[in-house]
């Protein structure tokens, strides 16, 4: 039975899957729904049938094949036409795979066995954002093309489920023209984000600009964003166009958009719902076309609540939010983040990292990462620059290299547990200030953070810890 999403009678698809039964009875439901469609139970097949009958408004191809794999027919179609619309069809938890195709370039993935109302509505969201896309390009002049290394960036490397729905939500958002905010920690990756939905946009030949609202005073983040005229305020010696102009037809990155003042937040406002700019020092409005993707890792509708942030900027920011996961989320990922990592690394610092023991990468993957990618990215470029062979090498926050755990070291690290403990019950567990844990045991208060998160020291309840300094 139908559920009204429809396609036209010229809109038409390639069905490629090997299970002859499952590609046939898919057919007829989209026949039923008004698609002309085609189908081939092999990479091969479907390659003719491109050749001979091509191109279709859409591919759907299961990625699971024998010989060839959806994914080799995935980038043999994307070579050949960098717009074509393919969806991948997937076993259900095929994480790994739907990610890597999500990655090559598919525009959304179904998994198996087909809920085929979700089904309908992704094909149809695809091709309507698609005619969007090309109506839109067709008016421009431009072309959408995703710029090189658009899915570089270390905030898309993995097969969690958390990074393929980042990555699903992306492919969705980056033909429109919607606002994006991104959320999500410190070191998350949302700059890198922001470059892959402008990568893979239609403003994609123009300029991305980015700018870190939190680190410019008000008065100086307001000309940057809006441009000065000369005389506006001492020191303006001359004009500038500010951001906003520079990225006219193209991408504009706020970053901690949080810390802005309200002040600044009801002008930017205005820019938003009006298209246009007023420099400082000027009284004359200036057009502009750009596309807003904003950042953040405070708690926006919280500040709502308390008054420091509006409201109706953040519904204007917000068409389209997007939430990164923390690394902690994503642990999964961190073998392939490792050597991504590793690859973008060892050039700059000449080394050739060629391998990264078990008990070491067990190590990442327990660490709590507050510092997200950044943080990871941080540490494995400092352990590229100290390996002395082809093996990565782990330091301390001292900058001592760390010994995997044996049996022995197991025992000597209950030792060193029970000896921070004693010490840090003695003083009140105080890390900073005045006769404080870190002093006493001869380490910075961060080395002793870093020692207390690897042994699995947690703060005890206070009743407890007076009762061991009583009964002491």
């Amino acid at each position: 039975m139908s559920t009204g999403v429809r396609g036209p009678g010229d809109t038409s698809v390639l069905l490629v899957d090997d299970d002859e039964a499952a590609c046939r009875l898919l057919a007829e439901v989209l026949e039923r729904d008004g698609y002309r469609v085609a189908a081939a139970l092999s990479v091969d097949e479907a390659l003719a049938k491109l050749e001979r009958e091509g191109p279709f408004d859409a591919v759907l191809t299961d990625l699971r094949m024998p010989e060839r794999s959806g994914l080799d027919l995935l980038k043999t179609i994307r070579e050949r036409e960098p717009d074509a619309l393919v969806l991948v069809l997937t076993a259900f938890g095929d994480a790994s795979a739907a990610g890597e195709a999500i990655r090559a370039g598919a525009y959304d993935f179904v998994s198996k066995p087909y809920d085929i109302a979700a089904l309908r509505e992704t094909l149809a969201r695809a091709l309507g954002r698609r005619r969007l896309a090309t109506a839109s390009r067709e008016r421009r002049g431009t072309a959408s093309r995703p710029t090189n290394g658009a899915h570089e960036g270390s905030a898309l490397v993995g097969h969690s489920p958390a990074v393929i729905e980042v990555m699903k939500t992306v492919a969705r958002v980056a033909p429109t023209q919607a606002s994006v905010l991104l959320l999500g920690e410190t070191g998350t990756g949302k700059e890198l984000v922001a470059r892959t939905i402008h990568g893979y946009s239609e403003r994609t030949g123009r300029r991305f600009v980015a700018v870190n609202c939190s680190a410019l005073a008000e008065g100086l983040l307001e000309s940057e964003l809006f441009g000065h005229v000369r005389g506006a305020f001492t020191g303006a010696a001359g004009s500038r166009p500010g951001l906003f102009r520079e990225a006219d037809r193209g991408t504009l990155f706020l970053d901690e958009i949080g810390d802005i003042s309200p002040a600044l937040q009801s002008r930017l406002l205005r820019a938003l719902q009006e298209h246009e700019i007023v420099p400082v020092g000027s009284e004359t409005a200036v057009k502009v076309d750009v596309r807003i993707i904003a950042a953040t890792h405070r708690d926006l509708r919280r500040m709502i609540g308390e008054g420091s942030f509006r409201e109706d900027l953040y519904y204007r920011l917000s068409v389209f939010p997007i939430r990164l996961p923390p690394l902690r989320e994503r642990r999964e990922d961190i073998p392939k983040l490792v050597w991504h990592i590793i690859q973008k690394h060892q050039r700059s610092t000449h080394h050739n990292i060629r391998q990264v023991p078990d008990p070491v990468m067990e190590e990442l993957k327990r660490r709590p990462w507050p510092g997200n990618i950044r943080e990871l990215e941080n540490v494995i470029e400092g352990a590229i620059i100290h390996s002395t062979d082809d093996v990565l090498t782990l330091l301390d926050d001292a900058g001592e290299t760390e010994v995997a755990p044996t049996e022995d070291a197991s025992t000597l690290s209950a030792v060193e547990r029970t000896h921070i403990q004693e010490v840090l019950r003695a003083c009140g567990w105080r890390i900073n200030g005045t006769g404080n844990a870190a002093e006493r045991l001869g380490l910075h208060p961060n080395t002793l953070r870093f020692r207390m998160k690897k042994l699995g020291i947690v703060r005890e309840h206070p009743s407890r810890a007076t009762v061991h300094v009583a009964s002491a």
